[in-house]
């Protein structure tokens, strides 16, 4: 069976803002049309001429439920514009747009919005489980007596919630939670604490200088807040950062000897992305010009306890599935959830026994080069919302080829959970 092509024709998405402690500005829906509006704004068509719209959400509020249909709404699309909501923790953006690719593949579709968001700072605070089942009982005392009764077993400790993201960021079948994973993947391929802030200073330092050269001009649209606020840059940069300055700092999950630290962690962060998907006849019907195409897309599952390695093992099926090795990919996008984490794929393509017993291979795949990896900095300063993440590096990859001049080039993250997911692209 032959597929259709499927282009990426355009995109945008919000700066990413830091979690400060309290709910930010902006909803998930907020963010999703605070980028929205101006990149439909400057298509040749209008907002009702998709056929569908795919956005991945993790941290959903209550008062948003399924916010693909609640953004299309508020961004003009019409009532008629079927949307839907997809989730599989941070590869969520980039499964919005691979669901775009298959639909638009496979003739169901011609013109899809695809994007993700998130905005963590809004998570909600949860209840323990004793606190619960003490509401249930005292809603469900219908005496005067019951009542007192139900009350006389209140606990000061019942008014203590959880945020709830603390608990989605905490693996149910390891009970590790994420930051403990990447202890693991540290350990196993022995990245020391000097590597993990050595490539954290060097990620901020590249964010830094991208932003100053206007590497996100045309990728970053501004938000405006109620209060008449602007938001127009990453936020969470430390643009003088070293190695020296970040080894001050205490492991956060795994006292005294850990690796990882807030300082070479990915950030609590929010912030939403979208891209335009669309066929062959969608880019004759209304001139467009396509920025990319998408060759193709992979998912793959692993231990849960070792969740990090994911881009290792789902990037390499991709490869295989095309005749491409490590030699082949321009450029590479790969999430950083953690600055071990990443080191650790990279350290396992290198490694002889993960590549011959994990991915099949008769000898290590082979390195990377820095100058081909995250070459504009990555979540350890941009920030990790994790429904949008998939869907900015995808974007951020076809920009940084394209103002390269190269080809070829894999977008990759982790997955909590224990998954990974990779989408190979080439520039048109």
């Amino acid at each position: 069976m032959s597929h259709r092509p499927v282009y990426i024709v355009d995109g945008a998405r919000t700066p990413f803002i830091k979690a400060r402690g309290k709910p930010g500005p902006f909803t998930p829906v907020d963010l999703a049309v605070q980028c929205g509006r101006p990149l439909l704004m400057r298509q040749p068509f209008a907002p009702d001429a998709f056929d569908e719209v795919v956005l991945g959400c993790v941290s959903v509020i209550a008062d948003e439920m399924n916010p693909a249909r609640v953004a299309a709404l508020r961004l003009g699309m019409g009532d008629q514009m079927p949307a839907y909501t997809v989730q599989i923790n941070c590869g969520s953006g980039m499964l919005s747009i691979d669901q775009a690719f298959r639909a638009i593949r496979e003739g169901k579709s011609n013109l899809v919005l695809a994007g993700g968001t998130d905005a963590l700072s809004h998570s909600p605070l949860v209840f323990s489980r004793s606190a619960v089942n003490w509401f249930a009982r005292l809603n469900g005392a219908r005496s005067t007596g019951a009542k007192l009764q139900t009350l006389l077993g209140l606990r000061p400790g019942f008014f203590k919630p959880i945020i709830g993201l603390e608990r989605g960021l905490t693996d149910p079948i390891t009970e590790l939670n994420m930051g403990q994973t990447a202890e693991l993947v540290a350990h196993l391929f022995n990245i020391s604490r000097r590597d993990a802030d050595e490539y954290a200073a060097e990620s901020q330092n590249r964010l830094a200088r991208a932003q100053k050269d206007g590497t996100f001009a045309n990728e970053v649209a501004p938000m405006f807040a109620a209060d008449g606020t602007v938001y127009d840059h990453d936020d969470g940069v430390r643009p003088d950062s070293t190695a020296d300055q970040l080894a001050k700092l205490k492991p956060a999950f795994e006292r005294p000897w850990g690796k990882v630290t807030p300082g070479n962690s990915s950030q609590i962060t929010d912030g939403a992305s979208w891209v335009i998907v669309a066929s062959e006849d969608a880019v004759r019907e209304h001139n467009l010009t396509p920025k990319a195409v998408i060759v193709d897309c992979e998912w793959s599952a692993l231990d849960p306890a070792v969740m990090g390695l994911g881009p290792a093992i789902c990037s390499m099926v991709l490869m295989q599935r095309h005749g491409l090795d490590l030699s082949h990919i321009d450029l590479w996008e790969l999430n950083e959830a953690f600055a071990a984490q990443v080191l650790g794929c990279l350290a396992a393509w290198e490694d002889d026994t993960f590549c011959r017993e994990v991915l099949g291979l008769p000898r290590p795949a082979g390195s990377i080069p820095r100058d081909r990896l995250n070459v504009d900095g990555g979540a350890i300063g941009i920030g990790h919302p994790v429904g949008a993440s998939g869907n900015r590096i995808v974007l951020h990859l076809i920009n940084a080829m394209r103002q390269r001049g190269l080809k070829r080039g894999i977008a990759s993250q982790c997955v909590g959970g224990g998954q990974g997911g990779a989408m190979l692209l080439e520039t048109v």
